[in-house]
């Protein structure tokens, strides 16, 4: 998980507007002042990844609060720029989402991979408010935090959410009521909403000169982009929400629904796509792995990895190298069980990927990575304060009202029998359940004449934005049109995944303006495997879309990308 190491952002606090939604004066255009600044293209702060398109960078000067644009002090949100190389036919959005995702560096990525894309529009990346500036170093570059001391957290290494004890669930209560109490205290949190940044997207439309700002959105981002196609509905152009939320209904919803699609994706692709891969550590049938898993769990505890950590690596699995991640875990974890103290994995055609995830996650090659170093390896690593995302909790609490910590409570109890890898653990858990100030703003639905310009795309087994949600957004918006991706377990489809099908739907939408019906793609292949393993679920696929592997170009910039959507939206920063 990606998580800030910045000391917190601190800015002049001025007197805060009343609660409730406060409109923005009628008779004054809150955007007249802005629209006058001219954008200055240079140099980028990040270092494009290996393969990516160069990019140039902007700053855009914002109000710190678009409903007082006078009062406070104003705030700098980067922006980025590929330029199309042929005849230009708009500018195109991208947002990776979180809440608090950096995207400039995404235009460069998204170029060299859509060459299509990329001869017609301009991409246009942005750092939304609150994320800092991507690459940057400097005090005024940095991500917005919320310090929270390590004194008002829990000081036990054994927890886990299965401990249904009194003392059990007051530990695990700490940490969400400080984050909560950390991320309120911070200045700018009340001006870090979605309701703030759409109207930051439509200043970056007006100073473009753009009549409509075309958009790609991933996760949050298809939330950020639905209501800024309902607060500005003029100026949104073609709408993809890729991997989406219920637009519709309420944001939190999509983290209340983790342990369901986490636990069917546990269930029903990763432990068999396990039997598949490694039947000699893990077992040749799903109980047979269940069973293991279940071991590992264990053996981690008597390590000192708390069970609540080993569970989490099991969630958000949303690209193919946290699939790579469990794996290493869970072989490991039953070696360990086993009182094995080798790494090595039986000539698995796999093997160079976990070595790889060895040496990028724990700084030691697989051979070096035994049982009882990786559960020291997966240990917390104590500090005087833990920094989580200020951007990540003040949206996804600030942007609608929250449900109390004993609705929380009550989720988790019901959650839990049935969803056991994180339904515990996610009631406890959630920050939202502590936070006490009320939206300043209300956030639109969708509005019918905008719906007819917006495609949904969204995996069957996505393990971070359910299937659920994003048909029910749909079905909420007549007009809107969904691309369901079969047997499809990962986070994010377009552009990324190298699914030749989802491609194709969305760039003849982008590139010709013909938006399909409700359609279904084929899934890709699992790692390692040339072929699709159907499972039953949401989506009923057609005998004849049983896809088969292919080889797309540019597959480390792919791989790049689509871990850092995943881990961008995880729950936790």
């Amino acid at each position: 998980m990606r998580r800030p190491t910045a000391t917190v952002l601190t800015l002049t606090t001025t007197l805060l507007l009343s609660v409730a939604t406060v409109p923005v004066n009628a008779t004054t255009d809150p955007f007249s002042r802005y629209a006058q600044q001219e954008l200055t293209w240079g140099a980028c702060a990040f270092t494009p990844q290996p393969d990516a398109l160069p990019a140039e960078c902007a700053a855009v000067t914002v109000p710190r609060d678009w409903a007082a644009p006078e009062a406070g002090r104003d705030l700098v949100v980067s922006i980025s720029r590929v330029a199309a190389t042929g005849q230009h036919l708009g500018s195109l959005l991208l947002n990776p989402g979180g809440p608090g995702g950096q995207g400039t560096s995404l235009p460069g990525a998204l170029a060299a991979l859509q060459p299509q894309l990329h001869e017609r529009y301009a991409l246009i990346g942005m750092d939304p408010r609150g994320t800092g500036q991507e690459g940057g170093t400097a005090p005024e570059q940095l991500p917005a935090t919320c310090e929270v001391p390590v004194e008002r957290l829990s000081q036990r290494t054994d927890l886990d959410a299965r401990d249904r004890s009194a003392g059990s669930i007051a530990e695990h209560l700490k940490l969400p009521r400080a984050v909560a109490e950390a991320c309120q205290s911070e200045a700018l949190t009340p001006f870090l909403t979605t309701w703030q940044t759409a109207h930051d997207m439509e200043l970056v439309r007006i100073l473009l000169g753009e009549s409509t700002l075309d958009y790609l959105g991933y996760s949050y981002g298809t939330w950020l982009g639905a209501k800024y196609a309902s607060l500005f509905p003029r100026g949104a152009g073609k709408m993809v929400l890729d991997s989406s939320t219920n637009f519709q209904g309420r944001l939190q919803a999509a983290f209340e629904a983790w342990p369901q699609i986490n636990q069917r994706l546990f269930e029903d692709t990763f432990l068999p796509w396990m039997t598949r891969q490694f039947p000699a550590e893990v077992g040749a049938t799903t109980a047979e792995a269940a069973a293991n898993w279940e071991r590992a769990r264990r053996f981690f505890a008597g390590a000192g990895t708390s069970p609540d950590q080993f569970d989490a690596i099991f969630t958000g699995m949303g690209s193919p190298l946290r699939w790579v991640l469990g794996a290493l875990v869970f072989v490991l974890g039953v070696r360990g069980a086993n009182g094995e103290t080798a790494a090595t994995v039986n000539g698995s055609p796999l093997a160079p990927q976990l070595d790889a995830r060895s040496r990028a996650e724990f700084g030691v090659p697989l051979e070096s990575l035994t049982p009882a170093a990786l559960a020291l390896a997966l240990a917390e690593d104590p500090r005087d304060y833990r920094l989580v995302a200020a951007t990540r909790y003040a949206v996804a609490c600030g942007d609608q009202p929250t449900r109390s910590a004993a609705w929380h409570k009550r989720l988790s109890d019901q959650q839990g029998p049935r969803y056991p890898l994180f339904g515990w653990q996610y009631g406890l858990s959630e920050p939202c359940a502590y936070w006490s100030d009320a939206p300043r703003q209300a956030l639109p639905t969708l509005p019918a004449g905008v719906a007819d310009r917006v495609l949904v795309v969204q995996g069957e087994f996505d393990p971070q934005t359910g299937y659920e949600q994003a048909r029910s957004a749909v079905r909420a918006a007549p007009g809107a049109a969904l691309v369901s991706v079969a047997d499809s377990p990962f986070h994010g489809q377009y552009a990324f995944d190298g699914n030749p099908c989802v491609d194709g739907v969305v760039n003849v939408f982008l590139l010709r303006n013909s938006r399909p019906g409700d359609v279904t793609c084929p899934g890709v292949p699992l790692p390692n495997e040339t072929e699709v393993h159907p499972v039953p679920g949401p989506v009923r696929t057609p005998a004849a879309t049983v896809a088969t592997a292919t080889s797309p170009t540019l597959p480390a910039l792919r791989e790049s990308v689509r871990a850092m959507i995943s881990d961008v939206n995880a729950p936790v920063r």
